[in-house]
């Protein structure tokens, strides 16, 4: 456990590690409440997404601070990747000497700083913990398995989440329910999502089906991407698909053509604000984000998540999601649009998740610090 000197003192300064936008999202209401408190806190940038499209803009539109240091790591194969973020993430706190590092979700950078921090005795912090989809061929997966371990704190979004650090022998007194700070994001937000003033400035269609596909189980196989993108083009023949393309898919989906059909409207990535408002104005969306799953089920947006499992079920059981397969994804899509299928849309959004997770880290994390 960090010293028990003051909190605003260097020796316990909060050092929150981010990499990617979903982190930058989580982070925000966590950054902000303890800005409140008077924290000395951090914000390292890992850079592994570096453009301002998957970037800089997510800091503008999400008021976080600009980061304190920006590792510029980018991308890579998950061993070089994660061997380039712990040599500066080492650096980077061996200078500052963090009484306590906050990561977010499963990315890379998150299991990379947990490692490095452990190792240097420095108390980890990990926020969305015990997520787990059981699917070890997900690189997210062993990230989440790694860093729960590694983790004196475990913040969780979710009851089934603490059940799954228990039966992996995480002590109780390391965990807490807290609620989701993405949707404290998504709630302080909601009245920036103006899905016709986004519809109006790119020329998108009144009517659409919104989508996004990343994970590498869809878009790393060339002969996976050519059936997703057929598909989408069956989903074209009913109502427009719109697709923010992210850059790594964006290779692979267009040697399959898919922006070879007139009614498939393909985006460079998009701010968090244009981003939430396209799925806001959506008819469905057609996902393998776990973050998107969470969005949805607060907007009451049918989501229709393009994979064999999920990590976050309490989409499924109080939200908007389902699972869903390739061969079954027009079917469920006409679904949608038919009306049907909207008994699942629950009036019930999940435990804590209620616009205030970030105030209860912070509360939690203020009286552990000291």
């Amino acid at each position: 456990m960090a010293a028990s000197a003051p909190l605003g003192s260097r020796d316990t300064a909060i050092v929150h590690v981010v990499g990617a936008r979903p982190n930058f999202v989580k982070a925000a209401p966590v950054v902000s409440a303890l800005r409140e408190r008077g924290a000395h806190q951090a914000v390292v940038h890992t850079g592994q997404h570096y453009d301002d499209r998957m970037s800089a803009v997510f800091f503008r539109d999400l008021g976080l601070p600009t980061p304190d240091v920006d590792l510029g790591v980018g991308s890579g194969s998950h061993a070089a990747q994660t061997a380039a973020l712990m040599v500066g993430l080492e650096q980077e706190f061996t200078a500052r000497r963090p009484g306590a590092v906050v990561v977010y979700g499963d990315v890379n950078s998150t299991v990379a700083a947990a490692l490095v921090a452990a190792k240097l005795h420095i108390p980890v912090v990990h926020v969305e913990a015990g997520l787990r989809s059981f699917d070890n061929t997900m690189p997210e997966e062993v990230n989440r398995r790694v860093t729960d371990q590694l983790s004196d704190l475990c913040f969780a979004t979710s009851p089934e989440a603490i059940g799954h650090l228990a039966a992996e022998g995480v002590s109780p007194d390391r965990v807490h329910l807290v609620g989701n700070p993405m949707i404290d994001t998504l709630l302080a937000n909601l009245d920036r999502f103006d899905a016709e003033a986004l519809r109006a400035r790119l020329g998108l269609p009144e009517r659409y089906v919104a989508a996004t596909l990343h994970r590498p189980a869809n878009v790393d196989d060339p002969d996976t991407a050519a059936v997703l993108a057929a598909r989408l083009h069956e989903i074209a023949d009913l109502v427009d698909v719109v697709m923010p393309v992210h850059p790594r898919g964006k290779a692979a989906f267009e040697r399959a053509g898919l922006g070879d059909h007139p009614r498939v409207h393909l985006l460079e990535p998009l701010g968090y604000l244009d981003f939430v408002a396209l799925v806001r104005g959506s008819e469905a969306v057609v996902t393998d984000s776990g973050g998107v799953q969470e969005e949805t089920t607060v907007l009451g947006i049918p989501c229709l998540t393009l994979r064999p499992n999920t990590e976050r079920p309490v989409t499924i059981t109080h939200g908007t999601n389902r699972l869903v397969t390739e061969a079954d994804l027009l079917q469920a899509v006409t679904k949608v649009l038919h009306g049907q299928g909207s008994e699942a849309l629950l009036d019930t959004t999940p435990p804590l998740w209620d616009g205030r997770a970030g105030e209860r880290i912070a509360a939690v994390l203020t009286q552990w610090t000291r």
